[in-house]
């Protein structure tokens, strides 16, 4: 059989970090080319062929608008090429939930699109990146894998990009997925799914934006003022995630504030600090009254990020908004 040819795009992160020996704490997110990487994985006797193509050599909290762009472009052309089968893209984990999710939102799902990163460095003593990413290659060349809109592979894992979040700052087990749990468990040579592909030849929810608009994520705490959202909107806040308390809750004071940002035109969505959970609508807060959107089972993060696409798509009603989030 023909080994499949996957692309593999490199934007740096753990996953390509090094450091200064096997026991060090400190490393260079990107260090190691994308080349060395791809060619290590290439005696491991791995079924596939292996396209690399560098986007970046920098840690994710760096990543940003012209990584988006490009890495959006590179998936843009790999799904429409006969002749790859699926696209891996190196990642760190430090926002590789929302690269993962802007992709999901943006891109069709006839192809795999996988992304893959470590929480230790290359050179580190039980470095976790090779695995990661054999089991990363094992997803995209599985036929099983298209049909599932963008994928994070970690820890043995396969978590769909809508529901992965990183949730401890080191563990080599770091993200979680929420509402659903992890779609496969992987293995370099075995994967087990735990359902069908439940998007299968299914067109981008959203168009790539040609740009994307300033959105702020206000965080909540016990005896702030209406100061920050008022700060935000004077640096040209085109939307406001508020991380609330509990189900999505601040101070009176601060939800009036959001509420008469919200009557303004800027649309403002309730998301939650807690690590676990839906913030529903018109629980303690009168969303229907004030205008407001509950994020539902997204984070901050998330919800940023979504928020994002639909303002750039023209979509800023309140009720289109939370039809975007679900449960309207």
């Amino acid at each position: 059989m023909t080994a499949q040819r996957i692309l593999v795009l490199g934007t740096g992160g753990t996953i390509a970090g090094w450091g200064s020996g096997a026991t060090g704490a400190a490393y260079r997110p990107g260090g190691v080319a994308l080349e060395s990487l791809v060619a290590h994985l290439a005696t491991l006797g791995l079924a596939a062929e292996l396209v690399p193509e560098e986007i970046a050599r920098i840690g994710s909290q760096d990543i940003g608008w012209a990584e988006w762009r490009a890495l959006h472009a590179a998936c843009t052309a790999a799904l429409a090429d006969p002749q790859i089968g699926g696209i891996l893209i190196a990642h760190g984990t430090d926002t590789a939930e929302e690269t993962g999710f802007l992709l999901d939102l943006t891109l069709p799902t006839t192809k795999p699109i996988v992304l893959v990163g470590a929480m230790r460095p290359a050179d580190a003593v039980g470095a976790d990146g090779m695995r990661n990413f054999a089991n990363a290659v094992k997803v995209a060349c599985d036929p099983q894998a298209a049909g599932r809109g963008v994928m994070l592979v970690m820890g043995d894992a396969v978590l769909a990009a809508r529901d992965a979040r990183k949730a401890a700052t080191s563990s080599v087990d770091a993200f979680r997925s929420f509402p659903r749990g992890p779609l496969a468990r992987v293995t370099p040579a075995s994967i087990d799914w735990f359902g069908p592909p439940h998007r299968m030849g299914a067109a981008a929810r959203y168009p790539f934006p040609p740009e994307l608009p300033r959105v702020a994520i206000l965080a909540a705490g016990a005896g702030m003022d209406e100061r920050p959202v008022q700060a935000l909107l004077g640096i040209g806040a085109r939307g406001i995630v508020l991380a609330g308390m509990g189900q999505g809750n601040a101070p009176r004071v601060v939800i009036d504030a959001l509420a008469r940002a919200a009557a303004s035109g800027v649309p403002v969505v309730r998301a939650t600090r807690v690590d676990e959970g839906l913030v529903d609508r018109n629980v303690e807060v009168d969303d229907d009254a004030l205008g407001l959107v509950a994020a539902r089972a997204l984070g901050p993060a998330k919800a940023r990020m979504l928020l994002m696409v639909l303002i750039a798509n023209g979509i800023v009603d309140p009720a289109r908004v939370q039809a975007a989030f679900g449960a309207g």
